[in-house]
């Protein structure tokens, strides 16, 4: 057995508060590619764009045909061996919540309890015209994935999931949960996400400042290597590690 993943283990059943941040980098071991990596997203369409509230309101279908490939689609991707890890280490009482940047529901899908999103979520989608519209994921899903859009009952006009667009606060609860989390952590692990996108990539810099470790699980540089106690770059053999430890 790896001795650094040996050092991870122990650190994380030592650990009073351990937590962990999530980005796009934990589901592309399940098949979603990520935005900013060698083959991401942002490579094909344009970022300008796909996420950028001015822009949806101009043509919204854009974010539909963009990004509704993964988000509207998510039934068909599985949990990833970093999902179930963690699910597995919150069920033991090791981890006490996922802070994720991610919209995909797969920490739900793993089986993660207490998991925040702090970039919003399509769980939900309403009418940024008239007041009190909410349209559940499924029912939007249903419509999006037979090339339709899901309008407002109302007005007609295209309805917007409830995903932090560029342009718009994070949402304000989801950061107050994360950045309580982040404050009261002792441990935190940092799992595929290349800490860029602020202000969430900021919540590691909150548990430093609060006296917490950072352990960093990433394939590509973050600005917090550094700062971290123990950083590896492949997410699957850590997760298999952990996960098999765990069940000892």
């Amino acid at each position: 057995m790896d001795e650094k993943i040996t050092l991870l283990f122990d650190k994380i059943k030592a650990a009073k508060h351990c937590v962990a941040l999530s980005g796009a980098g934990v589901s592309t071991l399940s098949g979603i590619r990520d935005f900013r990596g060698k083959n991401g997203l942002y490579k094909e369409f344009d970022a300008s764009k796909m996420f950028d509230i001015d822009y949806f309101e101009v043509d919204p279908t854009y974010y539909y045909k963009t990004a509704g490939e993964f988000i509207y689609n998510a039934d068909e991707y599985p949990a990833s061996i970093v999902h179930t890890c963690l699910a597995r280490l919150e069920a033991k009482g090791w981890l006490k919540a996922v802070i994720t940047q991610n919209i995909d529901f797969l920490h739900q899908k793993g089986g993660s309890k207490r998991v925040i999103e702090v970039h919003g979520s399509p769980a939900t989608h309403y009418c940024l015209h008239c007041a009190g519209v909410r349209v559940p994921f499924e029912e939007a899903a249903a419509i999006v994935k037979k090339g339709g859009f899901p309008k407002c009952p109302k007005c007609g006009k295209i309805l917007k999931p409830a995903i932090t667009f560029f342009g718009e606060m994070l949402p304000a609860q989801a950061m107050r949960e994360a950045n309580e989390e982040a404050s009261s952590c002792d441990l935190m692990l940092v799992l595929g996400t290349s800490l860029t996108v602020h202000p969430a990539a900021g919540i590691p810099e909150t548990a430093l400042r609060s006296g917490a470790e950072l352990v960093i699980i990433n394939n590509m540089p973050t600005p917090l290597d550094r700062n971290a106690v123990l950083k590896f770059d492949e997410l699957a053999p850590v997760c298999e590690a952990l996960q098999g430890m765990s069940k000892t």
